[in-house]
């Protein structure tokens, strides 16, 4: 029973040796290992309160970065509105210059027209006017190859003059 129960001057100086290490460390070492746990912690709050802080900024940040690509679209929507506006009135402006240019060619090409019509229309009668001519020329030539029908056509040519001219002054 030796071995289980220890002799009381082992007893003695174990507990002296024990008190001697426990005073040892409750004076110098648990207030250095307590101000390094408090160190560490210390460390460990300030590192959760920068991530918080950046977590914060960050999501500053894309707040920010999601407005600015709103903005961007609204940008880029009203932008598209102007050009289509834009486009728009050159197209109506184009149409309308177009309609107004098909318009003169149109009536320049019907005065054209008109003009050269009547062109035509003088020829012809100039022509037939000569053929006319040619043609009564031939006929009296034919009709009046003596000296005694022609003097008979003056006569008849003078009394239907002289009988439309008395009935006009009547």
């Amino acid at each position: 029973m030796s071995l289980l129960l220890p002799d009381s001057g082992l007893l003695f100086w174990m507990t002296l040796v024990f008190l001697v290490v426990f005073f040892v460390l409750w004076k110098w070492g648990f207030p250095s290992i307590i101000k390094m746990v408090n160190e560490r912690k210390e460390y460990i709050d300030e590192s959760l309160a920068k991530a918080e802080e950046a977590n914060l900024r960050l999501a500053n940040i894309q707040k920010q970065g999601e407005e600015l690509l709103m903005e961007a679209r609204e940008k880029q929507a009203q932008i598209l509105r102007e050009a289509s506006e834009t486009r728009d009135t050159i197209v109506g402006q184009a149409q309308e210059k177009a309609h107004e240019e098909s318009a003169r060619i149109l009536s320049e090409a019907k005065a054209e027209i008109e003009s050269q019509k009547q062109a035509a229309i003088r020829d012809i009668r100039a022509q037939v006017a000569e053929l006319s001519v040619q043609i009564a020329e031939k006929i009296l030539q034919k009709e009046l190859s003596t000296s005694a029908e022609q003097t008979q056509l003056i006569d008849r040519l003078l009394d239907d003059v002289t009988s439309t001219n008395g009935t006009e002054s009547k």
